[in-house]
């Protein structure tokens, strides 16, 4: 297949994109700049110059592929329900290049869409509209596409790390490198659930290749590790203390990171190891954690 991948030189589009070359298909990455269209070159793949908020480069894209994955976001969580309407639209742009056919449409969100209740890992047979976090409207829109003849399916992802990058644990890190404490909320019995990047990118070529629309798949390696746990390892790491804080300080703690960090992720991923036949091998959240190096300002 021709594959449009929007976030192609993203943390896990690059890696995306190694994966479908290797598994034999062509791939259209969107990127802005000159680097990344020389990097997407370099590794054997075509080059889409577009951007998030050009939804007319999405269109265009999209139009002229048997298959889109979209992981492109705007990572800035300090204005993230503003970045999570921005995703709508491009979801809704890309589906309105794909309606009418059975090209598919592989769209992104978080694991906690998943979530029925509190306590009871998230599922992929589930979507929790009243969720609190606003990346639901990523799945409202994929929703509105596949009811529009559009072949929509979800990619849900935990915190997606490697020896660099670990998701919301990144800025966690550079909370506790600024405030000299590793900190977590209350007890810090709440879990975050992981994957490896690369498991992740082998999950959206299979989830692509495989697509059944109206799906939602889940790349969780690890159903939920503690946070208070994942703030000892980056307390050890930069040679900080570990302690707890009240849940009425986490804002002036943590800043925009304290609604999250307080929150219990836990995800299944076994509906996907099935359907999909993906079994995640690698490395673990927190040995990813203990390897990575602390001493410059990351």
């Amino acid at each position: 297949m021709r594959i449009f991948l929007t976030g192609a030189t993203g943390f896990i589009g690059s890696r995306i994109v190694h994966e479908l070359l290797a598994a034999g298909h062509r791939v259209l990455g969107m990127t802005r700049s000159d680097e990344g269209a020389h990097a997407l070159a370099s590794a054997g793949a075509e080059v889409h110059r577009g951007h998030l908020e050009d939804l007319d480069s999405l269109r265009s894209g999209a139009a002229t592929a048997d298959a889109v994955i979209h992981t492109a976001f705007d990572h800035d969580f300090s204005n993230f329900v503003a970045n999570c309407e921005k995703d709508r639209r491009a979801i809704k742009a890309l589906g309105s290049a794909l309606a009418g056919s059975d090209r598919p449409l592989l769209i992104t969100s978080g694991t906690g869409m998943g979530s029925a209740m509190p306590g009871k890992p998230a599922t992929e047979d589930v979507f929790n509209k009243e969720h609190p976090n606003p990346r639901s409207a990523s799945e409202v829109a994929g929703a509105e596409m596949l009811a529009a003849g559009v072949a929509v399916s979800v990619v849900r992802l935990p915190q997606v790390h490697d020896t660099v990058k670990q998701g919301l644990i990144s800025p966690l890190i550079a909370v506790a490198r600024a405030k000299g404490v590793s900190a977590y909320v209350g007890e810090g019995l709440n879990c975050w659930p992981a994957a490896h990047v690369l498991d992740v990118a082998r999950l959206y070529r299979l989830a692509i290749e495989q697509c059944e629309p109206g799906t939602r798949y889940h790349a969780v390696a690890e159903e939920g590790i503690r946070v208070r746990d994942i703030a000892e390892v980056i307390g050890a790491g930069l040679g900080v203390p570990v302690k707890s804080i009240s849940p009425s300080d986490a804002g002036d703690h943590f800043g925009w990171l304290a609604g999250f960090v307080g929150m219990d992720l836990l995800a299944s991923s076994a509906w996907t190891r099935k359907v999909l036949g993906w079994h995640p091998g690698g490395p673990g959240l927190l040995d990813d954690l203990r390897r990575m190096d602390y001493s410059g300002d990351r």
